[in-house]
């Protein structure tokens, strides 16, 4: 693998030459711009706006654009003046626990690569040192001219440095979290946790990018002039209307997908129903009307036979 950046590792008096490499490929598939009607390429050229003369890659420099809009010229001579002390060193500043570091900070991934037989030994010692701490190394490094922040950790015989967001650079979710309050029953959530069971964990080698896959199969039919395969859509998620029934069918979903049967009889029958019970209370309200409604038919019944011996008498006659 080639490297990007040479420098050092800073560890206290250590230092450790070593060879900076991307971690990481992009794999997505690029798309040229071009004219419709004859299909060639659209190219963008560099025009500087006073004089419209296209210019080439010497000729263009660095400039930033102040508050008024005027432009202030920054030359690399300017830039290389500044005192950058991490310009060739990654400079280790303090050894933390890797659950310490936010997931939103991570930034690209690098390999470090020891420089040299010299550099083997010195590698090692600190490879094994955050081995045994079971800690992560927190530094700072110069790539690309700008100072920024890393993380080294082992990862399987190599020491890996994650490049760190800046803690400024982290945006605070105001007004991402719903507004209104919302309450979540037990019941949805012993669901939730019955569809989190049933889908169980995944080996992250088994994925894969099933539309780059998609996209590569259409080109290659395109090319050869052949219909492009058919593939089902997935259809997109609708409105939940109904929480629970989601989750009991998404459940039921999960469970055929892995060969399990589709029964969830054992999954709705849940506690949660038992809060209905304050119904009972409301029955018990009604008890009271019924027998006021005994007593008013009671009530009923005593004219009624104050009125049968005169009808007695009638029949008499």
């Amino acid at each position: 693998m080639r490297s990007i950046w040479n420098g050092a590792i800073s560890f206290g008096l250590v230092s450790i030459p070593i060879k900076l490499v991307n971690a990481t490929e992009n794999h997505s598939i690029s798309f040229r711009q071009i004219h419709k009607e004859d299909g060639g390429r659209i190219r963008y050229r560099k025009v500087c706006e006073l004089d419209g003369e296209e210019l080439s890659a010497a000729e263009i420099g660095k400039g930033y654009e102040d508050a008024d809009g005027s432009i202030i010229p920054i030359t690399d001579e300017d830039l290389a003046s500044l005192p950058l002390p991490t310009a060739k060193t990654i400079e280790i500043v303090a050894f933390v626990p890797a659950d310490s570091i936010d997931p939103l900070q991570m930034d690209a991934a690098y390999y470090l690569a020891a420089s040299g037989v010299p550099a083997a030994k010195p590698y090692t010692l600190l490879r094994e040192a955050l081995k045994r701490s079971k800690k992560v190394a927190i530094a700072k490094f110069a790539l690309r001219g700008r100072e920024r922040l890393g993380m080294l950790r082992v990862v399987d015989d190599v020491i890996a440095m994650h490049g760190l967001l800046w803690p400024d650079e982290i945006r605070v979710p105001e007004g991402v979290a719903p507004e209104t309050g919302v309450t979540v029953r037990d019941a949805e959530l012993d669901l939730a946790d019955a569809l989190m069971d049933t889908l169980g964990s995944v080996e992250l080698d088994s994925l894969h990018d099933d539309y780059r896959e998609a996209v590569e199969e259409m080109i290659a039919a395109k090319a050869e002039g052949e219909p492009v395969p058919a593939r089902e859509r997935a259809e997109g998620g609708g409105k939940i209307i109904d929480l629970m029934a989601a989750l009991e069918n998404s459940v039921r979903a999960a469970k055929e997908a892995r060969g399990d049967g589709g029964d969830v009889a054992e999954v709705t029958q849940l506690p949660d129903r038992k809060p209905k019970e304050p119904k009972k209370a409301a029955a018990k309200k009604t008890t009271p009307a019924k027998k006021t409604a005994a007593k008013k038919t009671t009530a009923k019944k005593t004219p009624a036979k104050k009125t049968a011996p005169p009808r007695s008498k009638r029949s008499s006659a």
